[in-house]
């Protein structure tokens, strides 16, 4: 089914990770873990055993950016098939909060992305109509979604000559929760002219024209909705749900029924033990709701009566995107080390939260069903499963190590989520390695270097590397060490800045952009400088006080951190320690094994190393870049800046940037608009605090 595009073929350690991935799964191992180092090609090395297995696949990633990147990866790969993404729809989520020590009730608020949305339901479709499917989804997917069954029920299947009339099709459009509107025309909405339906299925980009000849579909035809324009005919078509959440009338009346026995137990047991307060409360909120789904078949908060909807028992598992995958799909979680963990967290945070909204009456006992998997239903719904990652945990390795046959060794409790990076000896069984790359480069050398004079140490390194037009990334404990270091390095003339937690996200796009063009050359940070960052400008990273035993200074992160100048010929490592921590001899022992492996296979293969080269991404361009262009030429034609229009253009650009998966860039430009807003109304923009040592950067720079 699956058709496999790509400019180049599996070079490197790529084949035999492709084959004994692939042998594992054929021989129905349940789980192997993919250990790749940065830049050796995991997305391509997956893209292959899906293509060798042919099953439907779920990708889960651990956040938003990571898995739009994962989805136009596979999306390239697979042209011809059908690549889906499913993350949360939300662009903001307030969920409903009671904080009891100040009274304080906090109302559900949020923002969705219809594109998303949109997304999301071609997905569902997608499962249900064709098995060639990769999904790419964030950790979302284990949260409670409409039961598969009743989805499967409401779907209608139309052809050409098929007996339905106009008026019944109709009913089921509304059935579908699609709505009548003939003047605007988006998606998951229907329109009526004479004997032809037009509708915008909710899942999908076209449109969908019906023309009735009678009491029979006379012809079926695709067509762009913003000309009217036919694209093809159809013989036949499948039209799903416009929502998520579908059910039928029957089964919302019998949830409508439940419900309300179950708001007169909760009542009942209020007013036994003297909360008469929170009696009251639950009785009006509820009843309101029964209310609107009587008139509207909705109410704000509906998913909070799922069990009752889905006809499921008290505590019993939530429907998930995990319901609608045939029973021998194949499930990849990308950066394991990360992911796994955020879905063992998320049940006790919802829960939590939940739970004093209904000791205190804000929502029935069956609201806390509305949730996600625990940890045991998660592992209860995997499948044959691969875990990619450059640090898995000990906990992934366990389980890789007993389905490859082994005896259980100890190390690691399925609840553990301990991070631990491969033993120095070499890949146990179950773990495969992508170790040599495609492009030659080897780990970047790690040099142990005093605490005794770093700084200035540092310095002459900074100025060896700028001399080179190469860039360097410096890692700190604290903020308020990498500001005072920035300063520091500022004063005596080194080009560098810093980044945070406290620069918002707009600037830290354009911080990391900058240092790729060359604008400055040494970057100060904490733990942005791990996951995620892509930097082949990079050929040195400092780690100051590289022997302080913590998170920062673990073993998994000098492995992450150390990843940021693998992408360069030059590459290279310095850790500041006087103490040989056990992190610091798992991290040499690993990356000296791993160089050894690199070097000789490069010199078997004859194999020239070569840098990673890739292009500078476009600039997210700031509301202060823009305005000075704006002023200037405003100015110098005698004119003031029109902030409605600018505000007009980019709205405009924040949601182009939104369809085209670009969240970063769409979240920044939100941010300028209100600010914007905030300008033209008059108002002061909203204090956030800055540190005094970026204040005084800034100062320096204007």
């Amino acid at each position: 089914m699956f058709e496999l595009v790509a400019p180049y073929k599996p070079a490197g350690d790529q084949p035999q990770a492709i084959a004994k991935l692939t042998d594992g799964l054929l021989s129905g191992t349940k789980h192997q873990v993919l250990l790749g180092v940065t830049g050796s090609g995991k997305t391509f090395t997956i893209a292959n055993v899906i293509r060798n297995m042919d099953k439907p696949t779920l990708v889960i990633s651990h956040n938003k950016t990571l898995a739009a990147q994962l989805y136009a990866e596979f999306k390239g790969f697979f042209p011809k098939n059908a690549v889906e993404y499913f993350v949360s729809y939300f662009d903001y989520y307030q969920p409903e909060a009671y904080i009891p020590r100040t009274d304080t009730f906090i109302e559900k608020d949020s923002s969705r992305n219809e594109e998303i949305e949109r997304l999301r339901l071609s997905a569902m479709s997608s499962l249900f109509s064709r098995r060639d499917v990769i999904v790419v989804a964030s950790v979302s997917c284990i949260y409670g979604i409409g039961s598969r069954e009743d989805y499967e029920a409401m779907v209608i299947p139309v052809r050409t000559g098929m007996e339905l009339s106009r008026e019944q099709f109709l009913t089921r459009l509304v059935d579908l929760l699609y709505d009548r509107n003939d003047i605007e025309f988006t998606r998951g909405q229907f329109r009526v002219r004479g004997d032809t339906v037009e509708l915008r299925p909710a899942g999908r980009e076209d449109g969908l024209r019906v023309e009735f000849f009678g009491e029979e579909i006379e012809r079926l035809t695709r067509f762009e909705p913003l000309t009217g324009n036919k694209i093809e005919p159809l013989d036949a078509v499948t039209i799903f749900p416009a929502k998520q959440f579908v059910t039928t009338g029957d089964k919302l009346k019998r949830a409508i029924l439940t419900i309300r026995e179950e708001l007169g137990e909760r009542i009942a047991w209020f007013e036994k033990h003297g909360k008469l307060l929170e009696a009251q409360r639950i009785k009006q909120r509820t009843e309101y709701d029964l209310e609107m789904m009587e008139e509207m078949g909705v109410c704000s908060g509906i998913e909070n009566y799922s069990r009752h909807i889905g006809g499921r028992a008290p505590g019993s598992q939530p429907c998930t995107l995990f319901d609608f995958f045939p029973p021998d799909y194949l499930l990849v979680i990308d950066e394991s080390h990360a992911t796994v963990p955020q879905i063992g967290g998320m049940f006790e945070g919802d829960r939590s939260r939940k739970t004093v909204l209904v000791d205190y009456g804000f929502r029935l006992p069956s609201a806390l069903d509305n949730r996600p998997m625990n940890f045991l239903e998660f592992q209860s719904m995997q499948n044959q499963t691969i875990y990619a990652s450059a640090t898995p945990a000990a906990r992934e390795i366990e389980w890789a190590r007993q389905s490859a046959g082994m005896p259980a060794s100890g190390t690691a409790r399925s609840d553990d989520f301990s991070k631990r990076a491969v033993p120095e000896a070499g890949a146990p069984p179950g773990v495969t390695e992508l170790v040599v790359r495609p492009t030659g480069l080897i780990d970047p050398k790690v040099t142990l270097k005093p605490l005794k004079g770093q700084i200035d140490d540092l310095i002459e390194e900074c100025r060896k590397r700028a001399d080179a037009k190469e860039r360097v990334l410096v890692t700190t404990l604290t903020k308020r060490t990498a500001e005072e270091l920035t300063d520091y390095l500022r004063d005596i003339g080194v080009n560098v800045r810093y980044l945070h937690s406290e620069i918002d996200a707009i600037e830290r796009v354009e911080i990391l952009r900058a240092l790729r063009k060359g604008e400055f050359d040494v970057l100060v940070g904490i733990n942005l400088l791990r996951e995620g960052l892509d930097l082949p400008e990079v050929s040195l990273v400092a780690i100051l006080d590289a022997d302080k035993e913590g998170f920062l200074r673990s073993e998994t992160s000098l492995i992450q951190t150390a990843g940021r100048a693998a992408r360069h010929l030059n590459g290279e490592v310095i850790l500041y320690a006087d103490v040989m921590t056990n992190s610091i001899k798992k991290f040499l022992a690993v990356t000296e094994r791993r160089r050894q492996k690199q070097i000789a296979y490069n010199k078997e293969h004859n194999i020239t190393p070569r840098s990673v080269s890739r292009a500078v991404e476009e600039s997210l361009a700031t509301y202060e870049s823009k305005r000075k262009e704006a002023d200037a030429v405003l100015h110098d034609a005698g004119m003031d800046v029109d902030l409605t229009e600018m505000i007009s253009e980019l709205e405009d650009e924040m949601l182009a940037a939104a369809n085209e998966l670009k969240f970063e860039k769409a979240a920044l430009l939100r941010d300028q608009i209100k600010e914007l807003k905030r300008a033209l109304d008059g108002t002061k923009p909203e204090n956030k605090p800055k540190a005094v040592g970026y204040r005084k950067a800034n100062q320096r720079r204007v």
